[in-house]
């Protein structure tokens, strides 16, 4: 084990990403002539020309794993021209006989515009940053440890930075948003992972992506465009913290699927009558899911055909499971708006609620205003990571060019409006390819993708029911970076080992005859 300090000062980054601090301003595109430019200036060049390659060991999930580590970055070509470097970090272990055969794992996170830093050195990697066991910062300076969780001991792992976050850059003179959109950014990823098993002679290992956030976007459409464009297969797709995926569930479903959201907060922060807050938290939210998509649903699609006596009933029952009182949830019109549930929870104690993780609190200078002013999850988190990766990859893989590593690059504006549909995407991906198969994890606590809305787009990808069996969910006490609460780090590594196994099992009853 190696214990090495790091400083860690607190400060936050002002995007208004997907896991950005609610009151935060997104930098903007800026023209010729302004201070910042529209085209790429000279970074890239200052990368180094060959990766950095390290020797390393660790325990690992009860065994002594030794392995290799790789700090680079492949070229993205347009028309025969380099037009980005895309950084990447792989860990490969060593000794393996036939290292062609190990399961490949591509990992990213998401925002859009954030490093790969978090699930890297809060999750799968061998190394990961000191937290307290619920996953709450320590005192600054922070520090560094092994990660005894990490997968490594079950697969190889390949961390990718896309454009403009982490060390990767546009090189001199290209368009800075070239790759900042739904498309071009699955585009771009695509060609880096096709690069790498090609340079690589990893043809033969299975392959899996792994997404967090906005990454589960990526991830799913990679899916497709990997099958439709390189004819690259994958065994294995993991979703962490689901977005929509394109899935229109419409207003009322919206709130309906939002519901246990709220009640497993108020049940954390223990604002509910004694008889629920006895319960354990998976009882209890049994209770809540077959509310939400049940009589609350039915309540709510009436609109105003609901009856009053009916309203006011409903108004008293969503109050029980959520911690407020009827009056404000007859005032929302039954409709709970998560910003404004975070503020009004405890607000009689000044307190808001985290949109990432619902466990953290943080303080207003307004008590009295409609959403919180910040994001207390994401404030606890930033600066931890921060000095954290930079220390890693500076000092201990000895990969240290004279740029910024970019745990949030100004990818804004990003084209969402391109016509892309990832959940199509994963759909014809798995349609196409009968062996894929998906994990769903996420955390009981994270607002910004909520647990229970990820089951709803799910189960309307396919909603005949005939890729029901190829799905797995798992959830976790904490929030939308589950993995800092440290049983929760183990459970859910623990969880992608068994999935592994799981997606490599062959499916002798899927009717080949169909296709």
């Amino acid at each position: 084990m190696r214990n090495r300090s790091v400083l860690a000062l607190l400060f936050v980054f002002s995007l208004a990403l997907s896991v950005a601090p609610l009151n935060a301003r997104p930098p903007q595109r800026q023209g010729p002539g302004s201070d910042g430019a529209s085209t790429a200036g000279s970074e890239a060049e200052l990368l180094p020309d060959e990766p950095a390659v390290t020797q390393h060991s660790a325990r690992i999930n009860g065994q002594n794993v030794s392995y290799t580590a790789e700090a680079g970055w492949l070229p993205i070509r347009d028309e025969g021209e380099i037009a980005a470097k895309m950084f990447y970090i792989a860990y490969t272990r060593d000794g393996i006989q036939d290292v062609g055969t190990r399961p490949l794992i591509f990992s990213f996170n998401g925002g859009p515009g954030t490093a790969s830093v978090w699930m890297h050195m809060g999750y799968t990697g061998p190394r990961h940053v000191l937290y307290d066991d619920e996953g709450f910062a320590l005192m600054p300076p922070g520090g560094l440890e092994d990660n005894p969780h990490s997968i490594l001991d079950a697969a190889d792992i390949v961390y990718i930075d896309p454009v403009d976050t982490g060390f990767s850059r546009m090189v001199e003179g290209e368009d800075l948003h070239k790759y900042h959109g739904t498309m071009a950014d699955i585009q771009s990823v695509a060609e880096f992972i096709r690069l790498y098993i090609l340079r690589k002679d990893r043809w033969a290992s299975p392959k899996f992506l792994i997404g967090e956030s906005y990454g589960t976007t990526r991830a799913s459409g990679l899916a497709g465009y990997l099958a439709d464009r390189h004819q690259l297969y994958l065994n294995g797709v993991i979703l962490v913290s689901m977005t929509g995926l394109n899935v229109d569930a419409g207003d009322d479903v919206s709130y309906a699927s939002s519901l246990p959201h709220l009640a497993a907060t108020a049940w954390y922060h223990g604002q509910l009558a004694e008889d629920l807050q006895a319960m354990p938290l998976r009882s209890y939210l049994d209770d809540v899911e077959a509310f939400a998509m049940g009589d609350y649903l039915l309540a709510l699609v009436q609109g105003d055909r609901l009856e009053e006596v009916e309203r006011t009933a409903m108004a008293e029952r969503v109050a029980r499971y959520t911690g407020l009182t009827p009056d404000y949830v007859m005032s929302t019109n039954l409709r709970i708006s998560s910003r404004r549930f975070w503020k009004e929870l405890l607000r009689d104690q000044r307190l808001t609620v985290g949109r990432l993780d619902s466990r953290y609190l943080g303080i207003d200078r307004d008590a009295a205003g409609e959403r919180p002013e910040y994001d207390p999850a994401m404030s606890d988190w930033n600066g931890a990571f921060s000095d954290a990766v930079n220390l890693y990859i500076r000092e201990e893989l000895g990969y240290d060019p004279d740029i910024k590593y970019n745990v949030w690059g100004n990818v804004r504006p990003w084209n969402r409006d391109d016509g892309t549909n990832v959940g199509e995407m994963l759909r014809e991906a798995m349609q196409d390819n009968p062996y894929l198969k998906v994990m769903i994890q996420g955390g009981y606590y994270d607002a910004a993708t909520d647990y229970y809305s990820a089951v709803y787009t799910i189960s309307h990808l396919q909603p005949g029911g005939e890729f029901r069996d190829r799905f797995r969910f798992s959830w976790y006490e904490s929030g939308h970076m589950m993995y800092l609460r440290k049983p929760d780090l183990a459970n859910a590594n623990n969880d992608l080992r068994e999935f592994i196994r799981w997606a490599l099992e062959d499916l002798p009853d899927y009717p080949r005859s169909a296709r």
